[in-house]
């Protein structure tokens, strides 16, 4: 049986959904490392002692500052300082739609592939960096989802994706949803406002 890949034309021909009512705005890079075959995912599990989703799987990003020349530029600089990620190493697929945080970010993520190297987190923000297969993450066996009512957005709905021991949902399993409905023939079983 031939190992999963990610089908990233239709992230390249994407026209996402922007954002622009939030207070702060931030970007983040949605790694894929093609390692054995097989398509994998590059995921940072957050410092616990951080004020802002300790523990929590992510993406590598953060907030945009006023010296990156574009929302781009954020992604690539974060990725650069929590993993060591050069962006001359990163070949930028597309855009994701803008998403919402309940920490009135606008988040913008961007997809791109990367080399199967070694990377190292910055020791400060980053506990670990965590490489998933996209095997994992497409096993149904893998994947739950609760709804819940929001005080701020109302009926919603969480992803959580359990694989090797980790486990990625909030902000971050709502843009993995995306990825992967763009990019294989996952589908979840109830249907979320994207910018929710």
């Amino acid at each position: 049986m031939s190992q999963p890949t990610m089908n990233l034309e239709p992230v390249a021909d994407h026209a996402p959904l922007e954002i622009d009512d939030q207070e702060r705005d931030a970007a983040v890079l949605a790694p894929i490392i093609e390692r054995g075959g097989e398509d994998h995912l590059l995921f940072t599990r957050r410092a616990d002692h951080l004020g802002e989703h300790p523990g929590q799987m992510s993406f590598p990003g953060g907030g945009a500052e006023p010296f990156d020349d574009s929302i781009l530029d954020t992604a690539l600089r974060e990725a650069n300082e929590e993993i060591g990620l050069r962006s001359d190493e990163v070949e930028i697929v597309g855009r994701l739609d803008d998403i919402r945080t309940i920490t009135e970010y606008a988040v913008t993520p961007f997809v791109g592939r990367v080399p199967d190297r070694e990377y190292v987190g910055d020791g400060h923000e980053v506990a670990e960096i965590v490489v998933l297969p996209l095997s994992g993450l497409l096993d149904p066996d893998n994947y739950e989802y609760e709804r819940r009512d929001h005080p701020y957005y109302g009926d919603i709905v969480i992803h959580y994706f359990h694989v090797d021991g980790y486990t990625v949902w909030g902000a971050t399993g709502r843009i993995l949803v995306q990825l992967l409905e763009l990019t294989t023939d996952f589908e979840p079983p109830e249907r979320v406002e994207r910018s929710q």
